[in-house]
């Protein structure tokens, strides 16, 4: 029994999914990590970590900052917590305001929270309270240890996270979620995380938390171009929508190739260290999804194919966790088997 538990949060961490053919009634925490829709905690936990290792690798190579490395953990986890609140506030407001219905993409790929009969609104509503109230505890703890500084990187992303689907901003719904993504999984996470680990932000890690954003942000455009003709229908303009499918392919295909001179660029300047070089071994990912970009969604699903009637998604997040898996071991070496390169400008 046990066994077969596994098998399905397996199942759902892959597909944010449950298995194919399950017609029971899902355990509590099978249900609860499709709710929290668990499956993309894995973007939240890789821009932790950037911002964890790029401040182990400052305090082993230059001295220059001190890693508090309980402080470091609790960072990650209140952003993991503040992820799964923003899941749900974007299922509990998106229905609120009509764009989530039965024929709506959202239900059709995974079971919606609400619409699904799993929990009802006030069920979700009081989950969204219990994460807030975990994540606001974390805060004032950092806080004291770290400063008022903290709470800026907070409600940075707590705005983002409330505004991106709730009145009266809606920033999905006038082509400002994309941007806001990118702010969050870049400077507002990797460098809040820099930050709560040492107490200090040099400026270039400003600059070392772009490019992973870039690969969260064309995750959020292959979904919004998924869901073009469904939005246009709802009015919610998102990017794709405005720019149109075939604008909003080649400019997710532009994203998804800048991440990689980006790193070398930060490399060469002296930013980072050369083992993260190793996200070239990424390209060959980079490519298949290239020419999945390069043209329309099928009419029908492949066989087998999880998570139809999205496409494009799929695609972007399997290059992100390979390229971000990649950049992290590339940190993780910079920081524990440092090597210098004999670059005559630094």
């Amino acid at each position: 029994m046990f066994a077969q538990r596994l098998r399905t949060w397996k199942t759902i961490f892959n597909t944010a999914n449950l298995p194919a053919g399950v017609d029971t009634p899902p355990d509590v925490v099978s249900k609860w990590l499709v709710i929290t829709r668990a499956a993309v905690f894995s973007m939240t936990v890789t821009s932790g970590l950037i911002g964890g290792l790029l401040a182990i690798g400052a305090a082993r190579l230059t001295g220059e900052v001190t890693v508090q490395w309980g402080l470091l953990a609790l960072a990650i986890a209140g952003l993991v917590v503040a992820h799964a609140a923003n899941n749900m506030i974007n299922d509990f407001f998106d229905l609120e305001g009509g764009i989530d219905t039965d024929d709506y993409v959202r239900a059709l790929y995974a079971p919606h929270p609400i619409l699904s009969g799993w929990v009802t609104k006030r069920q979700l509503g009081a989950a969204i309270l219990l994460a807030n109230a975990i994540d606001l505890a974390i805060l004032l703890f950092l806080v004291t240890q770290r400063g008022p500084l903290v709470v800026a990187f907070a409600l940075g992303g707590l705005f983002v996270s409330v505004f991106y689907v709730a009145p009266p901003i809606r920033l999905k719904h006038i082509g400002l979620g994309e941007p806001g993504v990118f702010v969050v999984w870049g400077p507002l996470m990797v460098v809040g995380t820099f930050f709560v680990a040492t107490g200090d932000i040099p400026g270039w890690a400003w600059i070392a938390s772009l490019p992973y954003a870039i690969l969260v942000t064309t995750v959020l455009f292959g979904k919004h171009i998924d869901k073009i003709d469904a939005d246009t229908k709802k009015g919610v303009r998102t990017m794709p929508v405005l720019l149109g499918e075939r604008r909003a392919r080649l400019v997710a295909q532009v994203l998804m190739v800048a991440f990689y001179p980006i790193v070398l660029g930060a490399v060469l300047a002296g930013w980072i260290g050369p083992w993260v070089a190793l996200v070239v071994l990424g390209i060959p990912r980079l490519r298949t999804t290239l020419k999945t970009y390069s043209s329309p969604r099928p009419e029908t699903p492949p066989q087998s194919y999880v998570g139809w009637p999205l496409w494009f998604v799929g695609a972007s997040f399997v290059h992100t966790r390979r390229a971000g898996g990649l950049l992290v071991l590339g940190l993780l070496l910079n920081a524990f088997l440092p090597v210098r390169l004999p670059l005559p400008w630094i």
